[in-house]
């Protein structure tokens, strides 16, 4: 029996957590057969291994090994191997997601080998273009056959660009499915029990956007204004390998994990970490994944930055874009109940990973019980005849 080959490209922790719920929905048709591609943009076992484990993945069918580098040197190295991939083994549609350098590596790699490119979180603009995720996603949609959309902003944003409205279909936030998929595992973690907190009394922290961690002064404002917080209220913060670093290059992480209250802890995989979201008072992150996280979960989150890909989350969620001078007064606000707690938007629901596969099948008239040999699709349609479908 025929089938269609579908390459699923996973590099970063966010990449894993979306590509899992979509994983799973796509592994049980009989019309595909799967790919998983691991890049290795993230090779450390913590950033990467236990996120497979968690998110009950397989071993990847094909790890590129990238590693770390220039934002040149990993899109150039991936594009490298995984065309040389795609000359061995050729699928009939990539699926990329989110907006590190590996979604817009196989994404030109697709574009530039005629492989039809599907790009799932398709459409989020911060108007930032210093951020390197801004370019990957404005170069990704432009490429893409397929533009999968979480919300009514994205759509917005690609029709504003002049994207043909048949290209886009809204699937809701695949974040969520995600969150639902492990929801009884995260909520059987021992990890906050383990770290001895208590739930809503105490906040999670991540950090690290280069603007808030890789120059000194704003990290040490960081530091000092945690310092502060952690007097009132406990904080839990999983570092991550680049902002320790820059952490101790600034002579700062001495003072951080000597801090009354401040519990400093290795990165976390996806089910630990989640337990500890869903038991927090508030969230302080620079993270995109965190605030719709805490929009689906109703907890306050302050974003360590001057604008948001995801403006859903501030608009109708619990999250608020915070400077770096603000962070400890706005803390306060939290604490003394002055917080919007916001709705889930429309669609986060659970159900993108199905609705990816509906959009899939109609585009090939695919019938539910049919494969694709059967219904007398030979290979993934041109352009022209996605669009058409």
């Amino acid at each position: 029996m025929q089938r269609l080959r579908i390459d699923l490209i996973a590099a970063a922790r966010p990449n894993f957590m979306k590509v899992a719920p979509l994983f799973h929905a796509l592994h049980a048709q009989p019309w595909c057969h799967l790919r998983l591609v691991h890049t290795g943009q993230h090779y450390d076992q913590n950033m990467s291994g236990a996120f497979f484990r968690d998110l009950g993945l397989p071993s990847p069918n094909l790890h590129l090994g990238v590693g770390s580098g220039s934002h040149a040197e990993q899109t150039a190295n991936v594009m490298l191997a995984y065309e040389g991939a795609c000359a061995a083994d050729r699928a009939d549609l990539i699926v990329v997601v989110g907006d590190v350098n590996a979604t817009l590596a196989c994404a030109l790699v697709g574009a530039k080998l005629c492989i039809p490119v599907a790009h799932l979180e398709a459409g989020l603009r911060s108007r930032d273009r210093n951020m390197p995720e801004e370019i990957n996603r404005l170069v990704t949609d432009t490429l893409a056959d397929i533009l999968w959309t979480p919300s009514p902003d994205a759509d917005e944003n690609l029709a504003a660009e002049g994207v043909a409205p048949e290209r886009v279909t809204r699937v809701g936030n695949i974040m969520i499915d995600s969150y639902e998929l492990m929801r009884e595992r995260i909520d059987a973690s021992g990890e906050r029990r383990r770290l001895g907190l208590e739930k809503r009394e105490y906040a999670v922290v991540t950090l690290h956007r280069p603007a808030n961690v890789d120059t000194p002064a704003p990290l040490a404002s960081l530091v000092s204004q945690l310092t502060r917080i952690a007097a009132r209220l406990p904080l839990v913060f999983p570092v991550h390998p680049r902002t320790r670093k820059n952490l101790e290059a600034f002579s700062l992480w001495t003072d951080l994990v000597a801090t009354s209250g401040m519990q400093v802890v290795e990165p976390l995989g996806y089910v630990d970490f989640m337990n500890l979201v869903c038991g927090a008072r508030l969230a302080i992150t620079d993270s995109g994944g965190i605030q719709e996280e805490t929009t689906y979960l109703g907890i306050p989150c302050l974003t360590l930055r001057n604008t948001t890909e995801r403006p859903i989350t501030v608009t109708e969620g619990s999250n608020r874009l915070v400077t770096v001078t603000e962070l400890e007064r706005t803390v306060e606000e939290v604490l003394a109940g002055r917080w919007t707690h916001g709705r889930k938007p429309e669609l986060w629901d659970g159900q993108a990973a199905a609705r990816v596969v509906d959009d899939i099948r109609r585009r090939l008239s695919i019938a539910p019980e049919r494969s694709v040999e059967e219904a007398g699709v030979v290979g993934f349609p041109s352009q022209q005849a996605l669009g058409n479908a």
